[in-house]
């Protein structure tokens, strides 16, 4: 038998490789961008053609590099970073200069200028598909500038899974939002099909977050600063009354690299507990600085899940960062010695003469005289009067008794509801319907037989993509972070047949005229939030599936409120609506609507 294991050829194990870094033209724009950095650059600038899966080029003013580091760079296992292995544990930089180049031209067309500031021509090299096509001296300028076309041209089946323009382009953003807040001091400029996303100029951190997510995120920013033995804490948290549902505005940084962190999260969700409004999140820009010996960025390919080595002690001091922050800024009621308050605090002297309180008494009151009431008392009790026809608040009911009919064998066993008017309804705590039938007491959750009610309109909507739409009294205005703007864009024409009417009005911002009838005009920033919010986390590309999850999300937040108070005719109509429903049982999400409590379970209560 012949052997059968063999060595694979580089241009294989570099495709291997990149599938581990490079997950998507974001992954390119990330490892190159943190090498422009790393080469000393103080301007950055990402441009991109079709979300990056035509071109992306990334320009830098750093170091450059000589034509043998050139050529060099694109070789496996290529770094100027580490020498020996412990040095992998005592990383400050981020990409490794020729790890990620070699990925990158394992699965496109790579072009490289290059040229270090005291050299006189620089150097121009070509890959496609880790060949070198060509090598020759060029005239350009300092630094670096790489073109990256045509990505995954090699590899069919991962450049069939890339996602949309719009998706792909909101990777990108995220990406650069993350250079960006760690790196402050360097000017970043990001620019797809001509249109300038980004142009961010050195600056400092406070107003990087404010040109990155727009002016109104400034007043809700409260800085933390904590040194210790173990960690340096800095940056900013917000405001409780101010999260939002939509994410996008959390962010861990150690060293000034990225990093996602579920453990340390918890910590600050612990500290806002009780604080926040039902269903936000927190916004943080939080930066660690700690010795690299106490930490592992090695864990994950991407190199963002990081380990470190007394996590407990961490998370303690995080939260008694941010509760010390929380309480500079008033969350709990302080008292303010140094304002001068004009309270007048009566003094007393030896002199000062004491006049003793007069007690006034009716002699004559008689607490059995209903003519007569206390001369002192400052409260009006109910008259006797008042009180008389007390038992009419309960009239009727004994009498109350429900017409007896014929119900089907559906009913009897208590899965559908006849919707004859002979049936009498209650509704309890604002929140359930009752009514009885053959089988029971069925109980129906109002709200989420709305909510079916309301989804199926929407869905009937989408498939003849005739919708109904109430203009708004006034326009709504809504200033986005680029992030959200690429997402909304994405969705809006489907926002638009289930009853919206946006429309784009400048940079990142847009403007409501019209929403479904159903939906309250105070909740319109909210539903586009958790709209937003929705779909970030839906892993479904297909427009069907897009939709549907916009038509149950719209659904929910345009449904009744628990509160509300429903008469008998709104709650017939409300049932009616329902049992023509194609599932009336339960809501889009999968909740339970109706629930019956059986004749049996009723009578062992009074047993």
């Amino acid at each position: 038998m012949s052997d059968i294991i063999q060595v694979l050829p580089d241009s294989v194990a570099n495709q291997i490789a990149a599938g581990e870094v490079i997950q998507r033209p974001a992954s390119v724009v990330k490892e190159l961008v943190e090498n422009s950095i790393d080469s000393g650059a103080d301007s950055i600038k990402i441009i991109i053609k079709d979300s990056g899966k035509t071109l992306i080029r990334i320009i830098d003013n750093g170091c450059g590099m000589s034509e043998t580091d050139a050529r060099l760079s694109f070789e496996r296992h290529a770094t100027s970073k580490i020498k020996k292995a412990e040095d992998l544990f005592a990383i400050n930089t981020m990409g490794f200069r020729g790890e990620a180049l070699a990925s990158i031209a394992a699965i496109a067309h790579v072009e490289l200028k290059t040229k270090r500031i005291e050299d006189e021509l620089g150097t121009f090299i070509e890959i496609q598909g880790s060949e070198l096509i060509k090598q020759e001296l060029v005239n350009c300028t300092g630094g670096c500038v790489f073109s990256i076309k045509n990505l995954f041209f090699n590899v069919p089946a991962r450049r069939k899974f890339l996602k949309s323009n719009q998706t792909e382009l909101r990777h990108i953003i995220d990406e650069a939002h993350r250079i960006s807040l760690a790196n402050p001091e360097i000017s970043i400029q990001l620019t797809n099909n001509d249109i300038e996303i980004y142009n961010l100029p050195s600056t400092n951190l406070r107003q990087r977050i404010v040109n990155i997510f727009g002016k109104n995120i400034n007043q809700n920013l409260i800085s933390i600063n904590t040194k210790t033995s173990i960690i340096k804490i800095e940056g900013f948290i917000g405001k409780p009354e101010n999260a939002r549902k939509t994410g996008g505005q959390q962010f861990f940084f150690v060293n000034k690299r990225f990093m996602k962190h579920p453990y340390f999260y918890s910590a600050i969700i612990k500290t806002y507990e009780n604080l926040l409004p039902p269903g936000t999140k927190p916004l943080f820009f939080i930066y660690f600085t700690i010795d690299t010996q106490n930490i592992d960025v090695n864990i994950h390919p991407t190199k963002t899940e990081i380990k470190f080595t007394d996590e407990v002690a961490i998370w303690q001091i995080i939260q008694a960062t941010l509760k010390e922050s929380l309480g500079k800024f008033n969350i709990f009621p302080s008292i303010d010695f140094e304002l001068d308050q004009s309270v007048n605090i009566p003094t007393l002297s030896k002199n000062t003469n004491f006049k003793q309180p007069e007690i006034e008494i009716d002699p004559n009151f008689n607490p059995f005289d209903e003519n007569k009431k206390p001369v002192s008392s400052n409260f009006n009790f109910p008259s006797k009067k008042s009180a008389e026809n007390w038992e009419k608040l309960y009239g009727g009911i004994e009498n109350k008794s429900f017409e007896k009919r014929d119900l089907t064998d559906e009913e009897k066993d208590g899965g559908i509801l006849s919707t004859n008017n002979n049936l009498s309804f209650f509704q309890y705590k604002s929140r359930y319907i009752i009514t009885s039938v053959k089988s029971g007491l069925m109980f129906i959750d109002q709200k989420r037989a709305h909510e079916r009610i309301l989804f199926e309109q929407y869905e009937r909507s989408v498939k003849t993509e005739k919708y109904c739409s109430q203009r708004t009294l006034f326009p709504k205005q809504i200033e986005l972070n680029p992030s959200d703007t690429s997402l909304l864009i994405e969705i809006i024409a489907d926002l638009n047949i289930l009853g919206f009417d946006i429309v784009e009005f400048g940079k990142n911002t847009f403007v409501v005229n019209g929403v479904p009838p159903e939906l309250n005009e105070e909740l319109i920033s909210a539903t586009i939030d958790t709209l937003l919010e929705k779909y970030k986390n839906n892993t479904i590309d297909t427009k069907e599936e897009i939709r549907k999850q916009l038509a149950v999300t719209i659904a929910k937040a345009a449904s009744l409120d628990y509160s509300k108070t429903l008469t008998i005719e709104e709650m017939q109509n409300l049932i009616d609506n329902l049992f023509a429903c194609n599932n009336p049982n339960y809501t889009p999400d999968g909740k339970l609507i109706i629930s019956i409590l059986q004749n049996d379970e009723i009578e062992k209560k009074f047993k």
